[in-house]
This record gives C-alpha cells, structure tokens and sequence, in this order.
C-alpha cells in the first residue's frame, strides 16, 4: 500500500495552501499514511497547522537554522533522506515545488512526475501537455518512488478538520554551502495574498502601458483582497517581475474570480487561467481572444473602467 510524504510549502508562519492541495490528491488513492514533512528555523507554528489537515496522519518537523529559508538546494538532500520507507514523495507544481522535486528526484535516482492533475490509481496518474490541449496517463514502476509535482489548479485544499500526530526529527545530511539566502523581492507587494492559491486575481498585460500604470491594477486588486498578476507580454516589457507571470511558461492559476485587464489572451495565458471559476475580460478591441473564454466582457477603456469599478468596490 502506499505510504505518501508530502513536503510542505510555508513562509515560516504560515502553511501555504497548495500543501493542501497535495493532501487532497493523496487522497484520492488508496494509502496507508499520508505524512507531511516541515522544513523550518522553527517550524512549530506550520507543523501545527500541516497536523489539522484532514487526511494526513503524520507531520515530521525538522527545525535547523540552515532551513530558515526556503532553498531548494537545501532541503533536497533531507527530503531524500526522510523519504526511505515511502513509496511517493509529493510536493505542489509551484515555483517552491518546480524548484524542489526535480533535486529531490536526481538524489533518489529517479525521474520526477510533473503537474499531476487527477490519480486513477497509486501508481497510474494524468497531468496535462501541450499546453494543456492533451492529457497522458502515466504509470509509474511500483518498484521505485514515486517523486511528482501536483497540479494545485486540479485540487480543491484538504479541509483543517485532522488532528495528526507531530514528530521532530533531525536530519543526517550533508548540506550544501554554495547557496545562500540573500533576499526576498517581489513586485506584487508582500501584503498580497499569494498567486497560485489566491481565491481573486487581478492580472494586467500590455495594454496597460508601463510601471506606473500598473498602480491600477494594484489599487483593483486591494479593493477586492486580490492577487496580482501579468501576462507574459507585460513581463517582458518590464512592468513587472517575472514572479507574477501567468500562463504556461508562469503559473497556472484557478481562483474563484480571475479579472483580466488589458490582455488579449493568447493561447500560453489561457493555459494558466482556464481552471478558474469566472473569467472577466476589460479590452477596447472588441475581437481580443480572451472575451471568447471569458463569463463577463467589458469593451472599454481600461484606464476610465479600472478606477471607476475600484472606485465603486470601495464605497
């Protein structure tokens, strides 16, 4: 039967949603223990969060300076280490996991699984590809583990209903001393709910013009609790970092609410947003792809509507 370790995904406060996620797609298949594991300085307070998901049976806390932030060249080789005894190790298809799991993989001598995006069994999965145009089944050798990524926009989070046992545990691994921790920037504003798991997103692309003419969406984006994002287009123009990127070569999205502003829709954007709940385009061309996959079209300019709506949510 399989014995599942989840590796979670936290700021050091708090646990990040798309651990959830990776709880509720072990679920899905017939398991023995579905573990989390919770690399931290101090990893109390997230540990304590991981135990209350429902599903999960155990969480294993290993507290060490060297984890005080999350490097993936760091955790790799403790993940491996406390992956004996498990037949899959999950972690989320975000930034954390992308950057993670296919370390983790190369330690235990494996290939990794991308996005999985629904399990018909414990060893035989489907993600997405080309695009997401197509989905494969994959099956994977029951005689080796199994190290994935899963898909977040697949799977609603596991509810805090549990109550599991937590464990603390220290590591005997050999950790590196090239990487290091420098700092955290990002463009999207530290207040902001997180992208990938946020419920609201406020996305701009070209059509808004430069830097500064993001402060808009920015303002949107506060007036409803929202995250932000971009499109490609406005990324590579400079108006943003690369970190809000949405789209295939960003991050796939599905929040209950995604507002699209002044973005034509290409193919790779509808990849990452074609999960979310109710789509709302504002465009001035009538003819922009986005308005054909989208449940609200608004034809106007961006710069009169945008402030009006963020002006009307705030009274």
């Amino acid at each position: 039967m399989a014995r599942v370790l989840i590796v979670a995904e936290h700021d050091g406060r708090t646990l990040n949603a798309s651990t959830a996620k990776c709880v509720s797609c072990a679920r899905t298949f017939e398991t023995s223990a579905i573990d989390i594991a919770v690399l931290a300085g101090d990893g109390a307070a997230v540990a304590a969060q991981a135990a209350a998901l429902a599903g999960v049976t155990g969480v294993i806390q290993v507290d060490h300076p060297a984890n005080e932030s999350a490097l993936a060249a760091v955790a790799a080789p403790q993940i491996s280490e406390l992956a004996g005894g498990y037949t899959h190790v999950f972690g989320p298809s975000t930034t954390f996991g992308k950057d993670l799991m296919p370390r983790v993989a190369a330690l235990l001598g494996v290939g990794q699984l991308s996005d999985i995006m629904s399990a018909e069994g414990a060893w035989r999965f489907r993600r997405p590809f080309y695009a997401g145009n197509a989905i494969l089944t994959v099956e994977a050798p029951q005689d080796r583990p199994v190290v994935a990524t899963v898909r977040t926009a697949s799977y609603q989070a596991a509810e805090p209903m549990g109550d599991a046992p937590i464990s603390e545990r220290a590591v005997d691994a050999e950790l590196p001393s090239h990487t290091r921790f420098v700092e955290i920037r990002s463009d999207s504003g530290g207040g902001r709910p997180d992208l990938q798991t946020a419920s609201r997103v406020v996305s701009g692309g070209r059509g808004v013009g430069s830097k500064e003419n993001f402060a808009i969406i920015y303002r949107l984006a506060d007036a409803l609790g929202a995250a932000v994002g971009a499109s490609r287009a406005a990324v590579d123009s400079g108006f943003v970092g690369n970190d809000m990127q949405v789209g295939q070569t960003g991050k796939i999205i599905a929040p209950q609410l995604y507002i699209a502003v002044g973005i034509s829709g290409a193919i790779q954007h509808l990849t990452g947003i074609k999960d979310a709940g109710v789509i709302v385009a504002i465009n001035t061309d009538a003819e922009a792809p986005l308005f054909e996959v989208a449940d609200i079209g608004l034809v106007a300019d961006l710069f009169t509507a945008v402030p009006e709506l963020t002006e009307a949510l705030g009274s």
